[in-house]
C-alpha cells in the first residue's frame, strides 16, 4: 500500500477506512491495520525460517505487552489466562517478517501458505484448533497495547481472544526498518 502523507488509514475486519488531516503541520499520523483469524482449508507445508523459540521472558516488550493484554481482557471476562506457547511464537514472528520483507498484509502468504500450512511448517504438527489475528502499525508509543485495544474493538478480534476453545497463544512481532510494526498473533489448543 503506498503511504499518504497527512492521512492515517486504518483497516479494521476488512475495511478501510482513510481520513485525511488538514493543516499545515507535515508531522505524520499513526497508522494501524487488522485482521482477524480464517478458517484454514489447505494441508500443504514448506520449510520455514528456523528461528528459537523464545520463552515468554525471552519475548520482546512488545510481545510480552499484547500477550499480558490479551491474559487481562480474558481473565477480566471470566476466562483462565493462556499459556505461552515458544513453537507458536516463532511461527508468529517469522509470518510477521514476512508480511514486512514481501511487503503483504493477510493471514495467506503470497505463495497461498495459509495458518494451517504455516503451523505443519513450524513443525506444530499436533493441534485441535489454531486462531490468528494480525495487525499493523505505526508511530503508536506501545503498539503490543495498542493492537489488543484495537482487536477488542472488533467482534471477529475479539472471539478469538476470549474464545474458551484456547489454551495456549503467542504474539510474534517484526519491527521494520521505517518503525512500522507487524504483530501476528496466534492461538492453539494441542
Amino acid at each position: 500500500m503506498t503511504r499518504v502523507t497527512r492521512t492515517s488509514l486504518l483497516v479494521f475486519a476488512g475495511l478501510l477506512l482513510c481520513t485525511s488531516v488538514l493543516g499545515q503541520e507535515t508531522k505524520s499520523q499513526p497508522v494501524a491495520r487488522l485482521i482477524t483469524r480464517f478458517n484454514p482449508t489447505t494441508t500443504t507445508a514448506t520449510a520455514v525460517a528456523a528461528n528459537a523459540s523464545p520463552t515468554l521472558a525471552e519475548a520482546s516488550d512488545i510481545e510480552r505487552r499484547a500477550f499480558e493484554q490479551t491474559n487481562l481482557m480474558r481473565v477480566k471476562n471470566g476466562l483462565p489466562a493462556l499459556a505461552w506457547d515458544a513453537a507458536v511464537c516463532r511461527m508468529a514472528r517469522v509470518h510477521s517478517e514476512e508480511m514486512s520483507r514481501l511487503n503483504y498484509f493477510a493471514h495467506t502468504t503470497p505463495d497461498g501458505q495459509r495458518l494451517r500450512d504455516r503451523a505443519r511448517a513450524a513443525g506444530i504438527l499436533s493441534f485441535t484448533v489454531l486462531g490468528e489475528n494480525i495487525a499493523y502499525n505505526q508511530g503508536y508509543e506501545d503498539p503490543g497495547a495498542f493492537a489488543v485495544e484495537r482487536w477488542m474493538a472488533s467482534a471477529k478480534h475479539r472471539e478469538n481472544i476470549l474464545s474458551p476453545e484456547f489454551h495456549a497463544m503467542a504474539v510474534g512481532t517484526y519491527v521494520a526498518p521505517d518503525g512500522s510494526v507487524y504483530l501476528t498473533q496466534t492461538f492453539i489448543t494441542r
